[in-house]
């Protein structure tokens, strides 16, 4: 993940940036856990294995903090899920593969969605993220979009189905497999993914018994 500019001079270098994405990891975690108002900077320095000093090398205040949380997860999620789009061909294996690394990401960062949500049910005013947070998934709706394209082009769209309308519908699972993944158990999310991928593929009904 990119680091961006900071006026406090912080360390530099490799180990300058582990320092920085184990803090990020723990503001992480205690927002996940405690919400935006309770998650202290004391708290999540412990979590970090480090003083609040110390942190202050890196951050000037809790807010900074959170809003460079909100965005280095906002800077690699969407682009992992681009990216292992294009490492496939065909349709349906795009969307398999975008399913797939969704799944992981949420086995790398079990945090992520709850504090997300944690962040945007306070909505402290000062963090600006609801711009941010539409770009976020305007950027997943493009690579939603990206695909349906290809399976136009290519002629597998259903006859008669609208690009936009079919968009929407992928789309709209992406959506609610985030809000899922907030609450279920990383286990029964997974389970899920796998039920959601059989069923796009037109494997988890037995048809010839429904007919």
């Amino acid at each position: 993940m990119p680091t961006p500019a900071s006026p406090l001079g912080r360390p530099v270098g490799a180990k300058g940036e582990e320092t920085r994405q184990r803090i990020i990891a723990a503001a992480m975690r205690c927002v996940a856990e405690m919400g935006y108002s309770r998650a202290t900077i004391r708290e999540i320095a412990r979590v970090a294995g480090m003083t609040s000093g110390s942190l202050y090398h890196y951050f000037p205040n809790k807010a900074e903090l959170v809003k460079a949380t909100f965005l280095d997860l906002a800077e690699f999620a969407v682009p992992r899920l681009a990216a292992a789009a294009d490492r496939v061909d065909g349709v349906l294996n795009k969307l398999m593969a975008v399913f797939d690394e969704g799944d992981q990401l949420m086995r790398d960062y079990p945090f992520a969605v709850a504090f997300d949500r944690a962040i945007h049910v306070e909505s402290p005013e000062h963090l600006h993220l609801a711009e941010d947070s539409d770009t976020i998934f305007h950027a997943l709706r493009g690579v939603v979009i990206g695909i349906v394209e290809q399976a136009e082009r290519e002629g597998v769209l259903n006859k008669g189905t609208d690009s936009e309308s079919a968009a929407n519908a992928v789309y709209a699972v992406m959506r609610g497999l985030y809000e899922h993944a907030a609450t279920a158990p990383l286990d029964d999310y997974h389970s899920t993914v796998g039920a959601l991928k059989m069923l796009i593929r037109g494997t988890l009904f037995d048809y010839k018994k429904l007919d």
